[in-house]
């Protein structure tokens, strides 16, 4: 039976703006938190950290931790790399600092229990090269320097599928309030989202309650395929906001007795599941960039951000499809686009204008998988349109057609892709020689580990026909 949850009193809900540990202890008070969970998000998007009582967190608010945890890959192991093997391996300490600002209850928790997410520093003082986080306040840092400012607004697609605790066996779409599970596929359905209100309605509290900005819910195309959209926003707090909600909503459908997947492709018949990131850039004013002021055409700003991201998508692809599952979606008729071009409202093409006023002019990078670590994503994408923008670069012609019809134009394999990204100097000056050697060395190790695995399909078709 799914546990009661008692409803947060209105001024209760979130943090209000804490900007101190006074601020923090008096928050703490008023919700009667007796834990707290310190938590830095790893190269995966993971929760790494430690639980600790408040009473010790507001004596000690920065812990340590080993440098390694930014060097642990998604099966737990420490690859070694050239250099730092005996500093990582001996537990390099480096420190985590919280930011106030994202301090929020856990709803889920069974004692009243806060979580705040923290900064990574080096015991000098200067910021791990290789946190997630760093490397988006680096990308915003150089917008920062030219007085502009991104403003980026992701949708997220995750699938719901039965308990599954045998690797064995193939996903199965979760028993929804009927006592069926769906057969076809439902996109934008009313009905099949209603099979799961129960699960949604706990997923919109816990979410209102840790302060995440819920804009729309849809049914997606794929069998309990299911799509959030955040409100736009500033890109570390909304990278923030992604982080708690994969959180929140993998701990939601527990409570119900079902999964809540991220992975780029599930399952083979299914359509994959991406994280399209709508991104915009205003001056100090908060005039939209990409529009002219006066006349609320197209900037040249605009062109060259499209032809930055155009130019750099194979390079990024490491990031944005960052394992081999996520090479699945990128397939020819499976619904993903699979190019580098741009058209308006046209959704063959990996970059799409939304249709929009001059106000909220935009693009839509379309090309993110929902596996994808929220703050890298969110900064190769920016990272490529800054290059555009500061290289003067120029994009193709729209594309007005079904530009699948061109092909794939993309990495097919992270492999491939991490050739193309250790390779591209201007993308490894941007995002950090520390965290590009970590980030390559982690996915290698991941990769290898995929080979030492044999699949269903070859012992299937090449056990007894080769």
């Amino acid at each position: 039976m799914k546990p009661k949850h008692k409803k947060a009193k209105p001024d209760q809900r979130i943090n209000r703006g804490v900007a101190s540990l006074e601020e923090a202890q008096a928050w703490f008070a008023r919700q009667n938190i007796e834990e707290i969970e310190c938590v830095v998000p790893d190269l995966a998007g993971v929760a790494r950290g430690k639980i600790m009582p408040v009473r010790k967190f507001l004596g000690t608010p920065s812990m340590n931790l080993p440098l390694a945890v930014f060097y642990q890959t998604i099966t737990g192991d420490f690859p070694e790399f050239e250099g730092a093997v005996n500093a990582v391996q001996s537990d390099t300490d480096i420190f985590l600092t919280p930011d106030l600002a994202t301090l929020a209850v856990v709803p889920w928790a069974q004692d009243p229990t806060a979580q705040v997410i923290h900064d990574a520093f080096h015991p000098d003082g200067r910021p791990v090269e290789e946190s997630p986080r760093q490397v988006l306040r680096r990308v915003l840092a150089l917008y920062a320097d030219k007085g502009w400012t991104p403003i980026v607004a992701p949708e997220l697609e995750f699938y719901l599928v039965d308990r599954n605790t045998d690797p064995d066996y193939p996903l199965k779409p979760p028993i929804g309030r009927s006592g069926r599970p769906e057969t076809g596929r439902q996109g934008y359905s009313i009905s099949a989202v209603n099979e799961f209100d129960a699960l949604f309605e706990d997923m919109y509290e816990y979410s209102e309650r840790q302060g995440l900005e819920i804009d729309t819910l849809i049914h997606e195309s794929g069998v309990a395929q299911m799509e959030i959209n955040l409100r736009h926003g500033p890109p570390l707090e909304l990278a923030d906001q992604v982080f708690m909600f994969k959180r929140t909503i993998r701990e939601v459908a527990l409570e119900h007795e079902i999964y809540a997947t991220f992975m780029a492709k599930p399952m083979a018949s299914e359509p994959g599941s991406a994280m399209h990131i709508h991104q915009s850039i205003v001056d100090a004013d908060g005039q939209n960039l990409f529009s002219h002021a006066k006349t609320g055409e197209e900037t040249a700003l605009f062109h060259n951000f499209i032809a930055g991201q155009q130019t750099y998508l194979p390079a990024i692809m490491a990031i944005l499809a960052p394992y081999v599952n996520s090479y699945r979606r990128i397939a020819r008729g499976s619904g993903a686009p699979v190019n580098t071009q741009w058209g308006y409202d046209n959704r063959t093409c990996g970059l799409r204008v939304p249709p929009s006023n001059p106000a909220n002019r935009r693009l839509e990078n379309r090309i993110p998988s929902s596996d994808a670590n929220p703050y890298l994503a969110i900064a190769a994408t920016l990272a490529a349109g800054y290059l555009g923008m500061v290289q003067g670069l120029t994009p193709s012609d729209p594309v007005a057609t079904d530009a699948s019809v061109r092909g794939i134009e993309l990495p097919r394999s992270l492999s491939e892709s991490l050739r193309l990204f250790e390779a591209c100097e201007p993308l490894v000056e941007i995002l950090g020689r520390n965290f590009c050697q970590a980030y390559d060395t982690v996915k290698e190790a991941e990769y290898e580990t995929f080979m030492r695995t044999i699949s269903p399909w070859e012992r299937e078709f090449l056990l007894l026909n080769v």
